[in-house]
């Protein structure tokens, strides 16, 4: 038992190795901008001024969204989808498979559930006992169910999901803001120090390390990023873009995009002022998720969640919550349209290396 627990704690502890190294990065490239650049190097006061204002803009906001996406903890499903006591003593005293669907359909029809496995069976994880929400996976390296999994980010050391992925593509739009910035401000000295027409000075070394190191970031970062906004657009996940969600009448990988300026919205919320601050604004609650094929589902229960103003998902941690027919009066409204189905899959940002998916097979 002991040599397991001192396992985890090194693996909680080398977990932070990646993120650790992006902060001491940041930091030696603020001091290296700031002062070497900015202070040692720069002679014009009129250019260190706004140099140093919009880098600090920059920098404010990249360290805030970045701070957001680690920090906040990845939203779990609510207590409806735990099996009441009765259902899951009989659930755990079955040992035929098909007995324990039949229980777990018969607490489902109660649930806003329009997904299953690839066999049509109930989405159950045995490791947290509960019947998974539309999008729910169970995260292996959180050991947890995640609401709207995208995927594991050791950049991070957190689980993107629905609590945070708006912070994550935050955090990815304003490190290229950051380093796009570094890089083009950084370019002519990086020049001059390379042709010579500086001295040689300590600053050398941190100008023409800080301008490969910003052009690398911002290369890199801008394939993921790329990528992400694709798949808001279509309003998938990265799970769902390499295993397309089953509902009871089969797969289908658009099941939930409701067009791109509705899938937009799903993510950054209805107000646009608030779509560049790293506050939570997304819509809905994590566990419901409206869909173009809901008419299409007999069995769907037609009774909403209680709409309560905040709702707890996540050890203490409380969101604005939205049941589901007020997320599908305020996102299925009007005239839908689905541009992703004329565009097609031509498309498609190649950052598959990015991302880390550990996630438990559904079947």
């Amino acid at each position: 038992m002991a040599p397991s627990h001192l396992l985890k704690c090194c693996q909680k502890v080398l977990a932070w190795i990646p993120v650790v190294f992006i902060v001491l990065v940041v930091c030696w490239s603020y001091y290296a901008y700031v002062v070497e650049l900015c202070i040692f190097t720069i002679q014009s006061t009129g250019e260190k001024a706004v140099y140093l204002v919009i880098f600090h803009l920059s920098f404010i906001m990249f360290v805030w969204s970045y701070w957001k996406a680690i920090f906040s903890h990845p939203a779990t499903p609510s207590a409806e989808f735990f099996l009441p006591k009765s259902d899951k003593e009989q659930y755990e005293r079955e040992e035929r498979p098909e007995a324990q669907q039949v229980i777990l359909k018969r607490v489902a029809r109660e649930l806003p559930l329009y997904t299953r496995t690839a066999t049509g069976a109930i989405r159950y994880c045995d490791r947290c006992q509960l019947i998974k929400p539309d999008r729910c996976h169970h995260c292996s390296a959180c050991d947890m169910c995640v609401l709207k999994m995208d995927h594991h980010c050791p950049w991070v050391n957190n689980c993107v999901g629905f609590s945070n992925y708006k912070f994550f593509l935050l955090f990815l739009l304003y490190s290229m803001i950051y380093c796009s910035f570094v890089a083009a401000t950084v370019a002519q000295y990086f020049i001059k120090f390379w042709t010579n027409g500086l001295p040689d000075t300590q600053a050398k070394f941190h100008v023409l390390f800080l301008f490969f190191v910003a052009a690398m970031f911002f290369i890199s970062i801008l394939s993921l990023y790329s990528y992400h906004c694709w798949l808001v657009g279509r309003n998938r996940s990265t799970i769902e873009a390499f295993r397309a969600p089953v509902f009871r009448n089969g797969p289908d990988k658009n099941g939930f995009s409701l067009g791109v300026s509705k899938n937009l919205k799903e993510v950054f919320g209805d107000e646009k002022k608030y779509w560049l601050l790293p506050i939570f604004t997304s819509l809905g609650d994590g566990c419901t998720f409206p869909t173009r094929l809901v008419n299409l589902d007999p069995e769907q229960a037609t009774t909403p969640l209680p709409a309560d103003s905040t709702k707890n998902i996540g050890d203490g941690q409380t969101f604005p919550t939205r049941p589901l027919s007020e997320s599908q009066n305020r996102l299925l409204s009007g005239e839908q349209q689905w541009p992703e189905e004329n565009l097609g899959d031509c498309i498609k940002p190649g950052a598959w290396g990015h991302v880390a998916v550990p996630v438990e097979s559904d079947s």
